[in-house]
C-alpha cells in the first residue's frame, strides 16, 4: 500500500528551518538496496546520517549525494522522460519520490525499490 506521508508524530522543526532544513536534527538510518540498486552502488545496505524532518525527494537527494556516479544519472534520465526512478519504503511502508514529509527516527529502514528494470 502507498502512502501519502509518514504517519508518525510529528516533532516540530527548528524554530526558523523548514523540513528538511540541512541545519535540523540528524538521524541515522539504515539504507537497504536491491537489485539493479545493489549492483550499482556495490551495498546491500549502508547507514546514513540524514535529517530526521524530510521529503521524501531531499532524502533521495541525499542518498544520490553519496553515490553520484551511480545513483545520479538514473534520477537524470528519469527525469528527462518524466517517469519516478525508485520507490521507498521506510519501516515498510510505501512512499512515492516526491513532497512526502517523512518524520524519520533513528535506525530506521528505508528500502530503495526500483521501479522498472532499473
Amino acid at each position: 500500500r502507498f502512502s501519502s506521508g509518514r504517519r508518525r508524530r510529528r516533532e516540530p522543526a527548528a524554530e526558523g528551518s523548514p523540513p528538511g532544513d540541512r541545519g535540523s536534527m540528524r538521524c541515522q538510518v539504515v539504507v537497504q538496496y536491491f537489485a539493479r540498486r545493489a549492483e550499482l552502488v556495490g551495498l546491500r545496505s549502508e547507514n546514513l546520517l540524514v535529517p530526521q524532518q524530510i521529503t521524501s525527494l531531499q532524502l533521495w537527494e541525499e542518498i544520490v549525494k553519496i553515490h553520484p556516479r551511480y545513483l545520479g544519472k538514473s534520477l537524470l534520465r528519469c527525469a528527462k522522460f518524466n517517469m519516478v526512478p525508485v520507490v521507498f519504503a521506510v519501516q515498510q511502508v510505501y512512499v512515492l519520490l516526491g513532497d512526502q514529509f517523512l518524520v524519520l527516527q533513528p535506525r530506521d529502514k528505508v528500502t530503495i525499490i526500483s521501479i522498472s528494470g532499473g
